[in-house]
């Protein structure tokens, strides 16, 4: 599955996020990609929101990994932007969540390419402030078969 969505507010990259998360299945893996500021976490929030979780959810920068099990599904997130080498990945037990019964949503997944498998969805998040300060171009690619 290939998909480009626009949206035009936090709003529209949440309610985009819930779909996501709706239809999300055990096992499934999502990469989440884009620079500082365009929305990972907003998206995140969602997608867990559409796996039921209502807890608050914040991108866990400094501890790798934050477990939410209160929904349809485990929510595994992980937010690798300070990982230096993939293989500190193994320390958190990386595999043991990658191919567990919850759903992987991995931010800034770029930093550990090497490891992730081959079916994943992939999703990168570009701003335009060319077009407007709230744009969105968000782009979803499924490998390897069908993740949602």
């Amino acid at each position: 599955m290939n998909r480009v969505i626009e949206t035009n507010s936090a709003e529209e990259t949440y309610a985009l996020g819930k779909e996501l998360g709706e239809q999300a299945a055990a096992g499934a893996v999502f990469t989440l990609n884009g620079d500082l500021g365009v929305g990972k976490t907003v998206f995140a929030q969602g997608f867990a929101d559409g796996l039921g979780i209502t807890e608050a959810v914040n991108s866990p920068t400094f501890t790798i990994l934050q477990v939410y099990e209160e929904g349809r599904l485990p929510l595994y997130h992980f937010d690798v932007y300070r990982i230096e080498d993939p293989e500190e990945m193994y320390e958190v037990g990386f595999d043991d969540y990658l191919y567990g019964q919850g759903v992987c949503l991995i931010e800034w997944a770029e930093q550990v390419a090497e490891l992730l498998p081959q079916k994943r969805t992939d999703i990168t998040i570009e701003k335009d402030l060319a077009k407007d300060f709230s744009y969105r171009k968000i782009s979803i690619r499924t490998t390897e078969g069908e993740s949602v």
